[in-house]
């Protein structure tokens, strides 16, 4: 897809369909979309339409001919980054990136480590801010899916979705402590992949045990130290080259 896209709850099949609400504002008053242009109306879980533009009324309605219905398979293997909370607008940061790479999960963790903390009404907007950068960074990207924001997450919580996984590893910056190179590590071509990126004070002893005992084994991206907010990005595109999903 290479038209701008627009979310809808359900997508329509072919014949005339009018968008309106946000998207249409967003199409008419932003996008500025005329009589002729093409557009994508998709629902964020794989089913997509090309449309055309046949009318534009006021500032917030857009009347499309929808030609064809697409429904795009779930990727192989899925990837899920967790995420451990960053500071300041750096958690927003790290799931666009990793949106726009191609992860197609994101769990919130609270790692003992980490400075931030959702709780309460904090943590529900935080968690709305989220889901929000991950729908807007997919249509940026022209995705059909869009990377589901789970509920955040406890140790024992990530440990558990560790344990169901085909591969799991933890981004490990500790130099002292055995790790292998993700950029050689055996990933499978289907299944379950889950990463995980601990805080800026990094993965405690005691969180690392409870994973590595949960099946997970600590890797490296390289000889620098990403920031939280990079390295879930980072290794996404890795692990997306090596298991061919950029071929």
């Amino acid at each position: 897809m290479t038209a701008p896209v627009f979310v809808v709850d359900a997508v329509p099949g072919p014949g005339s369909f009018l968008l309106d609400g946000p998207e249409g504002r967003h199409a008419v008053s932003v996008k500025r979309l005329r009589e002729g242009e093409e557009l994508v109306l998709a629902d964020g879980g794989g089913r997509w339409a090309a449309c055309v533009v046949l009318a534009a009324e006021g500032k917030d309605q857009l009347t499309v001919r929808v030609d064809e219905v697409h429904e795009d398979p779930a990727e192989e293997p899925r990837i899920t980054v967790v995420q451990a909370l960053p500071k300041g607008d750096r958690g927003e940061l790290a799931v666009e990136t990793m949106t726009e790479t191609g992860v197609d999960a994101i769990v919130p963790w609270a790692a003992s480590r980490c400075i931030t903390q959702w709780k309460g009404d904090r943590g529900l907007k935080a968690l709305a801010k989220w889901r929000s950068t991950a729908r807007e960074a997919g249509k940026q990207s022209r995705r059909s899916r869009f990377p589901e924001v789970a509920e955040p997450m406890t140790t024992k919580q990530v440990a558990a979705l560790l344990a169901g996984a085909d591969f799991a590893a933890v981004l490990h910056e500790d130099r002292d402590h055995p790790s292998g190179a993700l950029a050689t590590a055996e990933l499978p071509a289907k299944g379950a992949i889950v990463l995980v990126v601990g805080p800026e004070g990094g993965v405690s002893p005691e969180e690392l045990a409870v994973f590595e005992a949960a099946g997970a084994k600590p890797y490296r991206l390289g000889r620098s130290v990403l920031r939280t907010s990079t390295a879930g990005t980072a290794a996404t595109a890795l692990v997306l080259g090596r298991t061919g999903r950029w071929s």
